[in-house]
């Protein structure tokens, strides 16, 4: 039993890791986009300090521990933003501070981008993340709600693509993202 998985199961830190990362940012989308009345991001504080921020700085650290310096600097940086966002919501702070706090967790989604190893199914996820905080950040800068909008709508995409790849993890599910000379291009 190596990191509190029995063998043979499919379930993994790195699988929760990805279902805790793709539920917060499918709620914390959501809530920018105003798709659904009355629900905004404030709303998913709850989730994000809880579930993205300590479950998610939690599994990062069993990940470094398990050996997986990648997964653990995700998890455990990408924890840091949600449970920092989460105690800061309400918070009365400048739109350039909050600018700049998007700014600088978009530095660490654009990291994850390119070191991600593990094809374009990672990449799309951090990718997509990145291109959120870049969105909410210019919005922030410049009161723009329809950039803001536009951040949620990217975030909630990032969440959805999240949680797929840990479903597809457990149900064995394809994560092909296109074909290749005829072979699948192996996304996770």
């Amino acid at each position: 039993m190596d990191n509190g998985v029995s063998a043979g199961s499919k379930a993994s830190t790195s699988t929760l890791g990805n279902i805790a990362l793709g539920l917060t940012l499918l709620a914390f989308g959501i809530g920018h986009t105003g798709v659904l009345s009355g629900v905004t991001a404030a709303n998913s504080v709850s989730l994000a300090m809880y579930v993205g921020g300590a479950a998610l700085f939690l599994l990062g650290l069993l990940e470094y521990r398990g050996g997986n310096g990648f997964n653990g600097t995700a998890f455990a940086g990408l924890g840091i933003f949600w449970f920092t966002w989460a105690k800061g919501a309400g918070a009365s702070v400048s739109d350039e501070a909050a600018g700049t706090f998007l700014v600088l967790f978009a530095m660490l989604a654009l990291t994850l981008t390119l070191a991600a190893s593990s094809g374009l199914f990672g990449q799309g996820v951090y990718g997509l993340l990145t291109l959120s905080l870049i969105l909410l950040a210019i919005a922030a800068f410049a009161d723009t709600a329809a950039l803001a909008k536009a951040g949620g709508w990217v975030a909630a995409v990032s969440g959805l693509l999240a949680w797929y790849g840990a479903t597809a993890a457990l149900a064995n599910w394809p994560m092909a993202l296109g074909r290749t000379s005829g072979r699948a291009v192996a996304a996770g």
